[in-house]
């Protein structure tokens, strides 16, 4: 959510900085609001101070043992009048809490413009791109010819869109996420973190996948309750990481917070109509290590920075090629200010995918969270919160199948994972 200060004071500059992201901000509807709003808070509290008085006057009739009779009368009349004041303020304020959380999060200056992502700037390329003396096959190929994927016992059980993977494959695709985990707590310092995969809807008002996306998220319905479900399954494992500061006011020096998990992500991904739908690419039901920072705001920049390279990290010593790309405002999410996104190199589709998409939120979550900390000095200030893939397992998996084909038919098994791993195995 944006801070209120700048829509009260910096509308237009936030109508401008917004309009960046194709987000239009209706100005004039906001002020409309903001008028009728603090004219009933204002009648309100007129009327409040009338009843308080009028009481008053009661208690102090009643000492004197004088008729209170007229001033009931009176106090019930206004009481009535109170009420229906508060009523309606408290409609209008949620009116106007309703309209501020469609806003997305504001973008930061040192991103570029754009309307797509075909307008991301890429910043960097690592490692080189494999050259193959024979016809390269796709994961779904390679998995199929070694007896590693089940796509017809899967649709079977669950429908288009999920997995099942067998033997050494299933086995290369468990190490990775153990990998993973290994790395980020051994050598990027992170906590490892176990999650729950059910959370509340308040949880994901917090990290901003509602109200906008919920035709994207798997809902657990209620018998009892037809309008909202109790539960919904996580998108991410940002949700419940970022949500455990939800009401909090840290203390400095517990800052920051750095967490990972490893969890099954459900998406149903309602808007790619067929896009990428075949093999591990876009998936209703996949895992992902999930990275998470609770930080310092005037730090937050530079571990972003921090956190992209953890993510890198990954990908460098699984020796697979990537370019790295800043994304412009048009292609940024709802909740982000300033995105970096890693696109892994797939040989059979000759192009790159994106892997991990690593943000700085800056205090969107925190101040949807109602999440702070008090500095030595004792003020209180909205934390900011990043978060990244560090990676997505199912895409890093497909990736190396691809990559690491080879001629003899065989798959390399990279080398980072052979002993400790996969127990001395080298090919698949």
């Amino acid at each position: 959510m944006l801070d209120n200060k700048l829509l009260k004071f910096k509308l237009e500059e936030v109508k401008k900085k917004l309009l960046r992201r194709n987000f239009f901000l209706d100005s004039e509807k906001i002020i409309s609001l903001e008028k009728e709003r603090k004219k009933i808070q204002l009648k309100t509290e007129n009327l409040q101070a009338k009843r308080n008085l009028l009481s008053k006057l009661i208690g102090n009739s009643k000492v004197l043992k004088q008729d209170t009779t007229l001033l009931y009368s009176k106090s019930i009349t206004l009481q009535k009048k109170l009420n229906n004041f508060k009523k309606k303020l408290a409609e209008i304020k949620q009116k106007i809490k309703k309209i501020f959380l469609e806003f997305p999060n504001i973008p930061d200056d040192s991103i570029p413009n754009g309307e797509n992502e075909n307008n991301n700037k890429k910043i960097l390329n690592w490692g080189e791109i494999p050259k193959f003396k024979f016809l390269v096959k796709d994961h779904i190929k390679l998995g199929k010819e070694r007896n590693g994927f089940d796509w017809n016992a899967a649709a079977l059980i669950s429908g288009s869109r999920f997995s099942i993977m067998k033997g050494n494959i299933a086995k290369l695709h468990r190490a990775l996420g153990q990998f993973m985990i290994d790395l980020h707590t051994e050598k990027h310092g992170y906590l490892e973190t176990y999650v729950p995969y059910l959370v509340n809807r308040h949880c994901l008002y917090g990290t901003g996948q509602l109200p906008k996306f919920s035709k994207d998220l798997f809902h657990i319905e209620k018998k009892t309750d037809q309008k909202h479900s109790k539960y919904i399954l996580i998108p991410t494992a940002e949700v419940p990481l970022t949500n455990i500061v939800q009401n909090k006011i840290l203390e400095e020096h517990e800052l920051p917070i750095k967490l990972v998990a490893k969890t099954p992500c459900f998406r149903l991904e309602s808007a790619s109509y067929g896009k990428d739908v075949k093999g591990l690419i876009r998936l209703h039901q996949f895992e992902k290590v999930e990275l998470v920072q609770i930080v310092k705001p005037e730090t937050s920049m530079h571990m972003l920075e921090q956190l992209t390279l953890n993510a890198e990290k990954v990908l460098k010593l699984l020796e697979l090629p990537y370019q790295k790309k800043i994304l412009c405002c048009g292609d940024l999410s709802f909740s982000a200010s300033k995105t970096y996104d890693l696109e892994v190199w797939f040989p059979a589709q000759n192009t790159y995918r994106e892997v991990s998409s690593c943000s700085n939120m800056l205090d969107f979550q925190s101040r949807r969270m109602r999440s702070r900390y008090r500095n030595s000095n004792k003020k209180i200030f909205f934390l900011h919160t990043l978060n990244g893939s560090g990676l997505a397992i199912g895409r890093t998996l497909a990736a190396i199948l691809e990559n690491n084909q080879l001629e003899n038919g065989k798959i390399l098994i990279p080398t980072v994972l052979q002993k400790r791993y996969m127990n001395g195995i080298k090919y698949i």
